[in-house]
């Protein structure tokens, strides 16, 4: 288990859309799962906050981030892509470079659904380790557990691999609906 609250934290900086949902919970629950706490944007609904902020905020609370730069479509009515993962890994890129004490210990995960994609948008990160998806849910789990696991410094820490993970992910998600109806929740919520 990590030490303290900032080297448990992992910023996600994911798309939060319906067609990510999936993966998305799959990253949250392989970040629980490895005995870190997943952190976004999502975890406070207060209008009064300006999002950016709430952002800068969580980022300094974290040392571990990923994020997924793989939403590159245009919309179709602006006929503009949506550029908010790659703004936010240059915050958190820019609070590592330009920060103070352990700002400068942060550690990134840079996914993206294809290998090399990413060069054909944002070649200013080629130098960097990104990591392929490839919109699949055992995948995604293993990439996340595999970088946590490379990324800790605490080496008697036991992180279970990926396919264990993904076993017990998908026995919790088999189990969901009772375990929501039981406690009067919505799941959708």
């Amino acid at each position: 288990m990590p030490s303290s609250e900032y080297e448990q934290n992992v910023f996600l900086n994911c798309p939060f859309d319906p067609g990510y949902a999936a993966l998305f919970d799959a990253i949250i629950f392989a970040v629980h799962d490895c005995g870190f706490k997943a952190r976004c944007a999502l975890e406070v609904d207060d209008s009064a906050q300006v999002r950016i902020e709430k952002n800068f905020d969580i980022i300094q609370e974290c040392k571990f981030g990923i994020h997924d730069i793989s939403r590159t479509e245009i919309d179709p009515t602006s006929a503009l892509p949506r550029f908010n993962m790659p703004l936010e890994l240059g915050v958190f890129l820019g609070a590592r470079r330009f920060g103070q004490g352990r700002q400068r210990e942060k550690i990134c995960l840079i996914l993206d659904k294809e290998p090399y994609r990413y060069q054909q948008y944002c070649s200013d990160i080629a130098g960097q380790d990104i990591r392929s998806h490839s919109g699949d849910i055992r995948r995604t789990i293993t990439v996340v557990r595999d970088w946590l696991r490379s990324a800790t410094t605490e080496r008697d820490v036991i992180i279970p691999g990926g396919s264990r993970i993904f076993d017990r992910y998908a026995l919790f998600f088999t189990d969901l609906p009772q375990l929501c109806t039981s406690l009067n929740l919505d799941q959708d919520l």
